[in-house]
Parts: structure tokens; sequence; C-alpha cells
């Protein structure tokens, strides 16, 4: 398998093993450790699950949904078939609902809950990821420092601005990266606060491995590293049995080599990749994998 696939099933397998039980606001336990570091070299592979399928379509939309188009727009997403945040998408009369784990009078409580929005953030996910982006204008000061002043020690992009953590549906689980550029390599570093690994782990990898990419592309470097820094990563008790399943895959099923990402030469304005539903400028080529696992989605 890939050394993604290996690293990932062995995350897995701590989580299972070494892992408490613990409530949350969703309502659904989670298996959890408190911490776990990843690093990845994409001169070496490019980071795609094999263990399972991964929807790289709708993962790399995602991506370029907040920091390309830098939206908070649910329908942004959906008009390209994706439906990732249809849970969390604020009504067309400003109300988000979900039964969740609540504090209420000193106790955690069970309940539905209904939180009013100002009409103005209809349809989005109000003020997080891509709202953000485009708020502090991170990406063009992004590049223009890696193209300008590539020494700088304060290329961070960080989405987690408490002014506008109360209007935001779900604040970013993906929240802070670090850039540097290194004898001619563009590295990165990530920081989750939060990490859904079955479902949200496999396509944030694949999308900041993406985003590297593209931003080295138009930047003139190469691809480097990427150091991947998870507090509270976790399984939700109703994704074990899939995630058994993944693991039982990697120890029997035959070996998959990694996929490569293709990037359009001719591209080299980050805003110029294809955002279309078909993602014309970007690809994953030769990917093969061991079929799709269904998991569970908790709010």
């Amino acid at each position: 398998m890939t050394k993604w696939d290996k690293e990932y099933i062995k995350l897995c397998k701590k989580i299972l093993k070494e892992g408490k039980e613990v409530e949350n606001r969703t309502g659904t336990n989670t298996i959890k450790i408190p911490s776990y570091h990843l690093k990845f070299d994409l001169s070496k592979e490019f980071p795609v699950l094999t263990t399972k399928q991964l929807f790289f379509r709708q993962a790399i939309l995602e991506m370029l949904w907040i920091y390309q188009a830098q939206s908070n727009d649910v329908r942004w997403l959906q008009e390209r078939n994706v439906h990732i945040w249809d849970e969390w998408q604020i009504d067309g009369e400003g109300y988000w609902k979900a039964h969740q784990r609540v504090l209420e009078n000193g106790k955690v409580v069970e309940k539905d809950i209904v939180k009013k929005f100002d009409k103005k953030y209809a349809y989005t996910i109000g003020t997080a990821y891509g709202y953000i982006v485009n708020k502090y204008k991170l990406i063009d000061k992004l590049i223009n420092t890696i193209k300008n002043n590539p020494t700088d020690r304060r290329m961070v992009m960080s989405l987690w601005q408490d002014e506008y953590l109360d209007m935001a549906v779900l604040p970013s689980c993906v929240w802070s990266s670090e850039w540097d550029v290194t004898e001619g390599k563009l590295n990165l570093w990530v920081h989750q606060r939060s990490c859904d690994v079955p479902l949200g782990l496999p396509f944030n990898v694949t999308q900041y491995a993406v985003l590297l990419s593209l931003i080295a592309h138009v930047c003139d470097l190469k691809p480097g590293t990427i150091d991947w820094s998870i507090k509270d990563a976790h399984i939700y008790v109703n994704q074990v049995e899939g995630i058994k399943e993944q693991i039982a895959r990697f120890e029997t099923l035959k070996d998959i080599k990694a996929p490569s990402l293709w990037i359009n030469p001719n591209i080299n304005d980050f805003y110029k990749f294809d955002n279309s539903k078909d993602c014309n400028d970007i690809k994953i080529v030769g990917y093969e994998h061991h079929g799709p696992i269904k998991f569970e989605i908790s709010q």
C-alpha cells in the first residue's frame, strides 16, 4: 500500500487500541486520542488513500471554494454537485437547526437547537472558512510574500478569528497553516483542532497537498513537505466497523501504488485554475482504490 495508507492505518489502530470513549456536542460519542502528528513529503508521494475510495473531485472543489472562490455560500458547492456542507447550511430565513449536546443551567443536555443568523447569511455556513480567507485577503498576502520575500518567517494563515466565531455554523477544524520556502521548495505546517479521522482527515490531507502544489506551481517552486498537527484525533462510535473494514483491506488486499497530481502547466495565476464541476486544470492521475466505505456524518 502507499505510505499514506500505512500511516493512516497506524493512526486508526492507535485510536482503537489506546483511545478513550468520550461525549461531545454531536450526541454521538467518539473514541479519541489527545494529539497526533503526521509528515508527508510530496517529492516522494502524493497522498491519496487507496484502502478506500477518496472522492477527490469533491475534495479539490471544496478546497477551491475556501481558498480560491473564498466563499461561504453552500450553493456554490451544490451547483458543482458537491454536498459536503449541506447539513451546515443556514436556511433561507436565517435559521440553522441540529440535534446536539449543549450546556444548559450547568448541565450537558441533548436537545434540538435552533440558531438564528442575520438573513444575509442565508444559504451559507456563516463567518467561517472562505469568509475569513476573503475578509483578511489571506491567499493574496501569502502568495505575494512567497514571491517577494520568501525567507519571511511570518507566513501564517489563520482561519480562527475570535471576532467571527459566534457567527460561524462550524468554526474551522483545520484552522491554521504556516508556510516556508527552503532550497526552492514550498513547505507547510497544518494545525487541526478536531479531526474526524474516517471522514475528514483523508479529504483534508489531499486538499492541502493540492493547495500546496498549486501555490508552489504559480510561485515557480517545487512542493516540499507537509507537517500535520492534530489535536483530538477521533473516530465516532458509529464509524468503528467501517474503520475495521478498512484495516482488514490494508492487511489482506493487494498493494496499489500512489497516484500523481497533474496541474495544467499553462496556468500561472492561482485564481485562474478551473473551478467548474469538471475541475479541468487539476487531476489525480493513475488513481486505483479498493472501493468506497460508508461513514456516518455527525453534526
